[in-house]
């Protein structure tokens, strides 16, 4: 135990000092507060229509920007643009360590592997814990200065609704983390692990939805995907919300408890998968 802590704390020092972590934060920070909050206002005080769907209402625009709404648009973006992310930190976290040698000195001077692979991916979980902390920080400032700029009392959702959305997110981004780290250690670089990451999650498992569409068992094979329960987990959060509902990412194909239940079998796989391919593969 006391070498993973100290693995988790040497590698929470490697990503504060690293500026790859800060500019990934930063384009998450960026995007969602565009795709949430920016360009909802925008459309609000032009008069014109929300980016996501054109059948909205000004009303049904305004009331995405309101507080009460903050936890559909906490988790709304992740399933594409955080889940990408989330996987480009943990391919490139994993996969440098080996482009620089890293993990060859450590498993050959250092604590047993099983012990520095548990307290890397401890401390990106705790990176992703600050990821979600950070956002909702960001978006319950910006939402309260919405309501306070439009003369709009200030009305904060239930700590459940809010809680139940935090956990969702979590388990979203977890699971792209360690999906990359996983490619990462697979492919032993940061540039394969993450070009296969990205594709497949913004573009393959795209394709497959759409096939799926016309030919069934395709249709039945997309519902065991990892952007399937990603996104239907953050569609069973948001519930009724039309504005969020038409976030690119966001599905209603699997039910909340299936698709929290994919996931929690993902986390699993994917961390038993990563820490019996380190410990059993060379590490030349």
């Amino acid at each position: 135990m006391t070498a993973i802590v100290n693995s988790a704390r040497a590698e929470l020092l490697r990503l504060r000092r690293w500026p790859t972590v800060w500019v990934t934060l930063g384009a998450w920070l960026f995007l969602a507060c565009l795709f949430g909050y920016v360009f909802n206002y925008v459309a609000y005080t032009t008069g014109g229509s929300n980016f996501a769907s054109e059948e909205l209402g000004r009303q049904e625009i305004f009331a995405a920007l309101l507080p009460e709404a903050l936890p559909s648009v906490l988790v709304q973006g992740m399933p594409m643009f955080g889940g990408a992310l989330m996987l480009v930190l943990g391919a490139i976290s994993a996969g440098n360590g080996y482009a620089y040698g890293t993990w060859k000195t450590i498993y050959t001077q250092g604590p047993s592997r099983s012990a520095v692979t548990a307290g890397s991916l401890l401390a990106l979980t705790a990176f992703v814990l600050g990821v979600l902390l950070a956002t909702l920080a960001l978006f319950a400032t910006i939402t309260g200065l919405i309501a306070l700029t439009e003369a709009e009392s200030v009305v904060w959702p239930a700590f459940a609704e809010l809680a139940r959305s935090f956990g969702a997110g979590f388990l979203v981004l977890e699971m792209w983390m360690l999906a990359g780290y996983f490619l990462g250690t697979v492919a032993r670089g940061p540039a394969l692990s993450v070009g296969l990451g990205l594709v497949w999650t913004l573009v393959l498992e795209m394709l497959l939805r759409g096939v799926g569409g016309l030919l069934g068992p395709i249709e039945t094979f997309t519902q065991l995907l990892p952007g399937t329960a990603a996104g239907s987990l953050v569609g069973a959060v948001i519930g009724g919300d039309a504005a969020a509902l038409d976030t690119p990412g966001v599905l209603d194909v699997l039910s909340g408890p299936t698709a929290a239940l994919s996931m929690a079998v993902y986390l699993v796989v994917l961390a038993i998968g990563t820490m019996l391919l380190i410990r059993r593969r060379d590490v030349a």
